[in-house]
Parts: C-alpha cells; structure tokens; sequence
C-alpha cells in the first residue's frame, strides 16, 4: 500500500527528508548530478523563496513499507496563470522508483490538490519560475547532467505515458566544441554590428552588479525577452534580488558579458552570464558543501578545474534580436573560454520552437543530446451531486 505525507514547505527537517530522497535515489547513477542541497532545501522554503510572493506550494512524499518511494511538489504560480489567463497547477522537483502504483500516487494528489483550488490542467515539471528546472528528459540518459537541468530515469516518461499525460512543450540541448578560432561569422558580425549600430561589449563589475542596479537590469532584460515565452511570469524586485545575490556573488565576471547600445546613453541591451561546469564537482562531494564541498566547487569556480563550461542565461531586448547582438555576447564569450582553456560548452535547456536560437550553432561544431518534456493533463472535476431530502 502506497502513503502519501505532506511536507511542510517551511519545516527544514522536513524538508532536508524530501531533497535528500532524489540524492539516494540516484546514488549509484553515473550521469545523475547531485544539486546543492542548501540551495535546494531554501528554494522550496516558503520563509526564504521570494516566488512564495506569487505562488503557492505543498510537498509529498510516498512510502512503502514505512520507506520513502518517491516525492513531487504541487505549485500554482498565480502571476503565471493571471499572465496567461489559465488555470494550472504545476508537479515539479518529481521523483519515484520504478512502480506505476507510486508515480500514479504521486500525481493524482496533485490533481486532488489543484481541483480543490479551482485548477483546470495539470503541467510539469515545472517549478516555480523559469529560473527552476523545467521539463523531464525524455532523450539523453546517457548524458552526463548539469545541475541546471533535470536528469531522471529512462523509466520516468514511460509511467507519464502510462498515465495519460501528452507532451505540451519541449527543450532541447546542445553540446558544443570551443572552437581554437572565433568563427569568421561571429568576429566579422560583431565588427559590423559595433559600426553600423555602435553597439559594445561591456564588461561589468561585481560593484556595479551588487550596488549599483546593473544585476536588476539583466534580469529586466529577461523580464522583457522571455515574457512570451512558455509558462513564463515575470521576476518581481524581491525575485531578482535573490537571482543577483545567489549568482553574481560567485560569477567569474570574465564569464559575464554585457552589451550596451551607445546611441542611447549605454542602455543595456544583452547579456550571457556563463559559469564553469560545476556537474563532476558536486558529484565528488554529494551536493553537499561540507565537509570538503566547498573545496570542489572553489576549486570550479576560482580555477576553472573543468573542461566545460555552461552557458547559464542569455538574453537580448526583442527589439535588438534582429542587429547581431548574439554575435557580440559570442565573439567575447569564446574568447574567454579559450583563455581558461575549456573544451566544451554545454547549451542550456531552449524550446524545440525557438529556431532562431538554435540556428546559431551551426557555425560552431555541436550536437543536439538531450531533451527535456513538459506534460500536460485536462483535470476532470466531479460535480457534486445534491442529495435529494426526504419528506
């Protein structure tokens, strides 16, 4: 028999009980990488995650037997669903062992869970914003994960299927060499963008970043660029502020590339913030910063001991996508990843749709390995039948 229990989204303990079920879970995988379990236990705190300001959440988990079989969070994103004039609830952070009977559990008490808040559809995974790890990777199993992205057994989309679920948006990622030479297109794109748009590389300070509103103006410029995209609700002052204190207080900001627009009193217009991979790092240390953890990601962060590095975050303000912004971020970005000696970059999760997006990687020597599923359920409610009174 299959028990479900409710985790409380503020008790640490609790909480530490449902992060630490995926660690078992993929214990002996050799392509599964463990995420920071600190971070991990404050994104799903509802006293510490800013999302908590347009979302609301509960947590499960599954025993057997008095053993934890599987775990998934129940979210509904309202700024989302007001954004897109839906009614959703969103399954995120789910994981199950290989019986039907306990991801079936799993779900349908996130369908229980959102019809009694007036949901219409079930989509997933999902988190809470776009900035959580979305989709569950249908192609790729062996494939080693990064730590932005989901990895789960080949098993998992089979049960979905098994379920009813049907696919209701999909991500790709690439794989891409460091070329030992800039591309002719980017360098030869990104001198003609500098003259004919007077468009430039800046490179920005940890200063500027913290103290001086240029980290709130990336995440403005993600506001602007991603607000049409699938799921996406926009990142409040207080989200953003999380966003630049987690990752700008620890960017190697030769990683981080900006663009202004010169024309128009240095306007940010584009940006890509890339960090060394940090996926055999938190494999030695089990997601964990103690006792050696910290060591293992310093020693990613600070002296590049990776042969790859990942291209986190990439945005260019709508009406700039069509002047080569991309060439400029790319033509100084390769650059900085030849000095530190990187091999490889690993492309983040992009929607199947974007094309444009992809269609860069021609000009360098990449693959497509692995993709990343959202499913999706109609949620059928039950109309209460009155009960006739007897005379």
């Amino acid at each position: 028999m299959i028990e479900i229990r409710r985790i409380a989204n503020n008790n640490r303990s609790e909480l530490k009980q449902f992060v630490e079920f995926r660690y078992h879970l993929y214990l002996d995988c050799e392509y599964a990488v463990p995420f920071l379990h600190m971070d991990e236990i404050d994104t799903l705190n509802s006293d510490k995650n800013k999302s908590f300001e347009c979302c609301e959440a509960e947590y499960f988990m599954a025993y057997r037997d008095g053993k934890p079989v599987g775990r998934v969070a129940a979210i509904i994103n309202h700024r989302a669903n007001e954004h897109w004039q839906d009614k959703v609830v969103r399954f995120g952070w789910l994981d199950f062992i290989d019986d039907i009977r306990v991801s079936r559990a799993l779900l349908k008490t996130v369908e229980k869970w959102g019809r009694e808040r007036g949901m219409e559809k079930m989509v997933g995974p999902m988190g809470f914003t776009d900035m959580d790890r979305e989709g569950m990777l249908v192609e790729g199993f062996n494939e080693l994960a990064t730590m932005y992205a989901n990895y789960n057994y080949a098993y998992y989309p089979k049960h979905m299927e098994q379920m009813g679920f049907a696919k209701d948006n999909d991500y790709l990622e690439y794989r891409i060499k460091v070329p030992d030479v800039v591309p002719e297109k980017f360098g030869k794109l990104a001198e003609m963008v500098e003259k004919r748009y007077n468009l430039h590389v800046r490179k920005v300070t940890r200063r500027e970043l913290l103290h001086e509103g240029y980290g709130k103006k990336f995440f403005d410029i993600v506001n602007a660029t991603y607000n049409e995209l699938y799921g996406y609700s926009g990142l409040s002052d207080g989200q953003i502020d999380q966003l630049v204190n987690f990752y700008i207080k620890i960017a190697d900001l030769n990683l981080v590339t900006a663009v202004e627009d010169w024309n128009d009193d240095h306007k940010f217009v584009g940006f890509g913030i890339t960090f060394p991979s940090f996926s055999i790092a938190l494999k030695k240390c089990g997601g964990k910063l103690f006792p050696i953890g910290w060591w293992q990601l310093l020693r990613t962060i600070k002296w590049h001991k990776t042969d790859t590095v990942d291209l986190l975050l990439i945005g260019v303000l709508p009406e700039y996508r069509s002047k080569g912004v991309n060439s400029l971020i790319f033509n100084d970005l390769i650059r900085q990843f030849q000095h530190y000696g990187f091999k490889w970059a690993e492309a983040m999760v992009q929607m199947e749709t974007n094309t444009n997006v992809q269609s860069q990687w021609q000009y360098l020597e990449s693959r497509q390995h692995k993709r990343h599923r959202c499913y999706r359920k109609e949620l059928q409610h039950v109309k209460k039948q009155r009960k006739r009174k007897d005379n």
